[in-house]
């Protein structure tokens, strides 16, 4: 075991306030960047659970931030000449006014929602995978809706309730998880629910089309396929490319980059300078053993290596704590409703930031081996 090492180990204490420093840089960027991750795929959560294995835009669309997704009727049957597209069908969307009808002593609510058509027949590609066969079979009633759990006291709702959408009846049939919306809330209803509705017109245009294919690992090949033949009609992608170019587009916006990069100047700001501090005085507590060893002859050099390595180590113990603090939050975020989406990427990123925090800490506390003279230990 190194010196360094020995020494964390044993003084854990005078490093201690440099470890939960670092922990929680590290904790606030992760938390920060999954909670819009979270956000972003459960607004758009009807689609990536969907059973799709590619999804038809308008021509040079990737995602559906700030875009049209609407594409001509003709397209839907262009997708079926490929012998390997099994289903075809579009997913609607559209806005409604949502009115709950209030119980005796309830106060009436009134609210925009986001609304999402759905085919609920088994195996239909646009059903979400995580639905059950009883909320699958729930929807197929005239007029029932399904609503995440997190928008029950916004809408004034309950499973089972009755409300009003554009002036229609409708009834609180499913009630889903994980489908929350940090803009508005999100209604899904039957595509047959929603004609009723007067949301759902036969015409020249429809929604985005979801295509589900005879072996989902040759996806990346079919969409090739399908982008070949469109003639600028439309653009295909696989549904981890849209996912991705989803999250990428709402992360890009100006108000976002702002708030990371904010998170991200504050992490370095105090993990500098709560770290630094901390192993100068650390350090500057144990001069006399640092004296001891140049006595015996070890140079400068040589101890500001063993101060390198051991800030080095106080990066990576903050590291672990970063991840094991992100976790406990990420647990607690989903018991109240909010994702939060953890990226390989992302967290390898604020690893080497964390180690790169530690070791210019390191390289900052180093001035204080200048007071470590042999001489003083004969005073």
């Amino acid at each position: 075991m190194s010196l360094a090492l020995a020494t964390l180990i044993y003084e854990w204490r005078r490093y201690l306030a440099a470890v939960i420093a670092l922990a929680f840089c590290g904790m606030m960027v992760l938390a920060f960047s999954g909670l819009f991750a979270g956000i972003i795929h459960s607004d758009f959560a009807t689609w990536e659970r969907s059973r799709a294995d590619i999804i038809i835009l308008p021509h040079n669309t990737k995602s559906l931030v700030n875009s049209n997704a609407s594409l001509p009727s003709r397209v839907q049957p262009m997708i079926y000449l490929n012998p390997e597209v099994v289903d075809v069908e579009p997913l609607s969307g559209d806005g409604a006014r949502f009115i709950n009808i209030p119980k005796p002593g309830q106060k009436q609510v009134e609210k925009w929602v986001q609304i999402f058509g759905v085919e609920p027949t088994k195996g239909s590609v646009t059903l979400p995978m995580d639905y059950t066969d009883d909320e699958r079979v729930a929807l197929m009633e005239p007029g029932a809706v399904a609503i995440d759990a997190s928008a029950m006291p916004q809408l004034g709702v309950k499973l089972g309730d009755k409300a009003s959408m554009n002036g229609n009846t409708v009834w609180v049939r499913v009630i889903l998880h994980n489908y929350q919306s940090a803009e508005q809330p999100i209604v899904v209803a039957s595509i047959e629910t929603l004609r009723q509705l007067g949301m759902e017109r036969d015409g020249l245009r429809i929604g985005p089309l979801m295509v589900s294919i005879r072996d989902p690992k040759r996806a990346a090949i079919v969409r090739d396929q399908l982008n070949a033949m469109s003639g600028d009609a439309y653009s295909a992608s696989t549904m981890k490319e849209f996912n991705l170019a989803n999250e990428q587009a709402v992360m890009g916006q100006q108000i976002i980059g702002l708030l990371l990069g904010f998170s991200v100047f504050l992490a370095i700001l105090i993990g500098i300078g709560v770290t630094s501090q901390t192993l100068r005085g650390a350090i500057l507590s144990n001069i006399r053993e640092f004296a001891s060893l140049r006595a015996l002859g070890i140079s400068m050099l040589s101890l500001r290596l063993i101060v390198m390595e051991l800030s080095f180590w106080v990066g990576v113990v903050g590291l672990g704590a970063a991840l094991l603090f992100t976790a406990a939050i990420a647990m607690a975020a989903g018991s109240i409703g909010l994702p939060i989406v953890m990226r390989p990427p992302t967290m390898l990123q604020v690893c080497i930031l964390l180690l790169i925090i530690s070791v210019l800490s390191g390289a900052m506390a180093m001035g204080i081996l200048k007071k470590s003279q042999p001489a003083d230990l004969l005073r």
